[in-house]
């Protein structure tokens, strides 16, 4: 964990500082202001229950000092119906004040739950290279929920009780100032051992958070990759894994409950143990003469609710501590902010994308490893409608380039340019929809193959949708999928091969029509027959576009106008097939081992055309 938030601040991202203070939860304040009117029904209610309780024993002293009086026998029965009036009001009130504030709580949560994921996907892909994806699943819906539990009913239950201990502290002043004098005494001797154990409450409970959410992450990974797990036969160790993680989820919890029932039980004690002391003395004040039966009876019932009303705050304390990491943790994610993001005044790409794209004396590192160049000093233009293939060995740098044209990252030296202008100066909506990706590992979502072809161009239609798919060769095995283009792939695709999870991609970037088209590795898990198809159906969709085309598998560049040879971060080759065969350099080297000779070699030249 450790590890992840150092190399997430390392990768240009911003934590919030912890604090063991109940002030994260003020991040929450412009949720609940932008539904004034629940919080207002809220308000009304919680003073209409909170009169209505403090009313009651202003009855029962009445009832006690006049109400048994032979020359009133009627006084009995008409403060009893008081009494039961006052009880239907509160129960109205209480009814009120529970369904605003958890309406409350829920409609809050909800536009932080989507406040939070927005947020996330405007985040760099340098954040998700240093974050794991379980912690922050974790944190979008078990700390969701813990605010939610504690906005709605805990909320409801603290304002009352704040609302009840306000109320009966003025009227046990205005009942006994002498009797208040005492409690008012008493209180720093509840109160200050309260809030310093109270800290270790808040810490416990960010802990237990924590753990909780490395267990999350570490079951999210596994989970997503079980095929691997079963085929290494490692789930023994991966139980374990999750074992320890879950045991240490158990541990912190544990110590944050012990704190909390530690919590409650000084505060209970102190609490009754002040009302004892107090009563005693209003006791022997009523012996003595100085105050009615009535008044000793109705100081007590203020006394009962306002200590009632502490003893619960106490117990909804830890509650709203463990809301308050909760806030915390998913402010941490709010306050995170883009490595990339649009410059203040974004420079217009021109109207008439022409899609030349260039990398200019470009110079880059990953974040996560500042030390490792990947990129040195490349220096590449495709001009537009030019065909220009990228190959060489295994970490090259061939993906980074697309990486930057995309602006997932910037150069930290040279510049990249579409269309003649610096990526940087420009809004990544506006360079991103220009450019159209097909990865080596596609994204597949649990959805319909229509709706995943159609992924960022909503707009549309049905009959757009399928034109795309047959010129990536989807026709065949869409067709005979259960229901057709509305069959659910799965999550990830689960229920498609390789070669198929890659045909939808290249369909989605084919419906996209952008200008750039980015195809990295596009057709490395397709068979030779379906891998023709596309390279046709590529061919097709060439005229007007700038293509850069990754590839291992040598065969699908040979048509490209210009092959790129990358090695160790810099350009060490360039030109046509025919070119840097004759050279005998990397690339011949290459073509040697994948084609078996140059007869070989010569036979692929005549198959390309």
């Amino acid at each position: 964990m450790a590890r992840r938030r150092s190399a997430a601040a390392d990768a240009g991202t911003e934590a919030a500082p912890r604090s063991r203070s109940l002030r994260p939860l003020a991040a929450l304040k412009p949720y609940a202001l932008a539904h004034k009117g629940r919080l207002l029904g809220a308000l009304v209610a919680l003073t209409a229950a909170s009169a209505a309780t403090l009313a009651i024993p202003v009855a029962v002293r009445r009832l006690i000092d006049f109400g048994f009086s032979r020359d009133h026998p009627g006084m009995v029965d008409a403060y009893f119906g008081a009494v039961l009036a006052v009880v239907g009001m509160l129960a109205v009130a209480s009814a009120a004040r529970y369904w605003f504030v958890t309406t409350l709580g829920e409609r809050v949560v909800a536009d932080l739950r989507k406040a939070v994921f927005a947020h996330l996907t405007r985040l760099s892909p340098a954040f998700y290279d240093a974050t794991r994806a379980g912690e922050i699943v974790s944190r979008l819906t078990a700390d969701t929920t813990q605010i939610k539990s504690a906005f709605g009913v805990t909320a409801s239950q603290a304002l009352r009780n704040l609302f009840l201990f306000i109320g009966a502290a003025v009227m046990m002043v205005v009942t006994s100032p002498k009797l208040s004098a005492m409690v008012l005494i008493a209180i720093p001797v509840i109160v200050l051992p309260l809030a310093a154990f109270g800290r270790s409450v808040r810490r416990r409970s960010r802990a237990a958070q924590d753990t909780l959410a490395e267990a999350s992450a570490l079951a999210a990974e596994a989970v997503g990759s079980m095929r691997g797990v079963q085929a290494f036969t490692a789930e023994r160790s991966v139980v374990a894994r999750f074992s320890a993680a879950v045991e240490d989820a158990y541990g912190a919890a544990q110590g944050s409950i012990t704190a909390r029932a530690v919590l409650t039980f000084i505060a209970i004690f102190l609490i009754f143990a002040s009302v004892v002391g107090v009563l005693w003395y209003g006791a022997n004040g009523v012996l003595t003469g100085e105050m009615t039966p009535g008044t000793l009876g109705q100081f007590v019932l203020y006394a009962v609710f306002g200590a009632a009303a502490i003893g619960e705050l106490s117990n909804v304390w830890g509650e709203i501590s463990q809301a308050a990491g909760s806030a915390e943790r998913l402010n941490e994610l709010l306050l995170t902010q883009p490595a990339v993001a649009d410059p203040a005044s974004p420079r217009r790409l021109p109207t008439s994308s022409r899609g030349a794209l260039a990398f200019q004396d470009v110079v880059f590192s990953y974040p996560a490893e500042p030390a490792a160049g990947v990129l040195n000093g490349v220096t590449l233009e495709a001009a537009p409608g030019e065909t220009v293939a990228i190959v060489g060995p295994s970490g090259a740098g061939k993906s980074t380039l697309f990486h930057l044209a995309l602006r997932f990252y910037d150069p930290l030296g040279g510049r990249v340019t579409l269309d003649g202008v610096d990526v940087r100066e420009a809004a990544l909506a506006e360079i991103r929809s220009r450019i159209a990706l097909v990865p080596q590992d596609p994204v597949i979502f649990a959805a319909s193959v229509r709706d995943n072809i159609r992924l960022g161009q909503d707009e549309a239609g049905d009959a757009e949708v399928e034109a795309a798919a047959r010129l990536a060769g989807c026709e065949r095995f869409v067709s005979a999928l259960p229901q057709g283009y509305d069959t659910p792939l799965g999550e990830r695709g689960v229920n498609l091969s390789g070669g198929q999870r890659q045909r939808i991609a290249l369909a989605r970037a084919l419906l996209k029509d952008a200008p750039v088209l980015l195809l990295d590795e596009a057709t490395s898990a397709l068979d030779a027959e379906s891998e023709t198809l596309v390279q046709e159906a590529l061919a097709a969709t060439r005229a007007g576009r700038t293509t850069l085309v990754i590839a291992h598998r040598l065969a699908t560049v040979l048509a490209a106008d210009r092959i790129i040879v990358l090695d160790g971060g810099r350009i060490v080759e360039e030109g046509t097939h025919a070119e840097l065969v004759a050279r005998r350099g990397l690339y011949a080297r290459l073509a040697e081992l994948q084609f078996g000779g140059h007869e070989r070699v010569r036979r692929a030249e005549i198959a390309a055309g």
